[in-house]
């Protein structure tokens, strides 16, 4: 449904590549190879303004506490937040927000294996949507309803990362990073 706004027409939108899970292999943080990494694409429209302007570190911490607080009804652990796997969960999302890379897992090997973490496996979900008021909640919605972001969600990691991004377009990158430790 599309709706007049002061702003002309509002259409938000939000896009998911697919969860990208590795198979666990105990003790590495380099061999690991990819399970899938299919695009998926959801448009969605809502009205929204188009002067909205993110704090990315709020945004962080919503996803963080949102993905926490589903975990726990879920009767699962709480992740941990370490800043490693957050500064390079940002790192991707800066350089998708600014063109220099494409909007998927492209790199996740590099990412994970920048991490000076020892784990036993390593999972990462992406999003971009742009137009929403809280495009942190939007991406967690997409991630729940999405069969390989849910299951990333849902694995039995221990530590998380998650890095936000805006461009000047409006338009809001989110990386999360799961990794199992022993």
């Amino acid at each position: 449904m599309f709706r007049q706004t002061a702003f002309g027409i509002a259409l938000s939108t939000l896009v998911l590549a697919s969860g990208l899970t590795t198979a666990p292999i105990p003790g590495h943080s380099s061999t690991n190879k990819p399970t899938h990494n299919k695009p998926l694409s959801i448009s969605l429209n809502q009205v929204a303004t188009s002067s909205t302007t993110f704090k990315t570190t709020a945004l962080e911490k919503s996803v963080f506490a949102q993905i926490n607080r589903y975990r726990v009804s879920q009767g699962l652990p709480k992740l941990a937040l370490n800043a490693s796997i957050t500064r390079q969960a940002r790192i991707h999302s800066q350089n998708m927000a600014k063109g220099k890379v494409p909007f998927s897992h492209q790199g996740f090997k590099g990412r994970v294996t920048a991490i000076p973490i020892i784990y036993n496996s390593a999972a990462e979900n992406v999003a971009f949507n742009q137009g929403y008021s809280d495009p942190a909640a939007q991406a967690v919605i997409g991630w729940l309803d999405s069969p390989g972001h849910l299951k990333n969600i849902r694995g039995k990691y221990n530590l998380t990362g998650i890095g936000v991004a805006a461009n000047e377009e409006g338009e809001v990158y989110l990386t999360q990073i799961f990794l199992r430790t022993q």
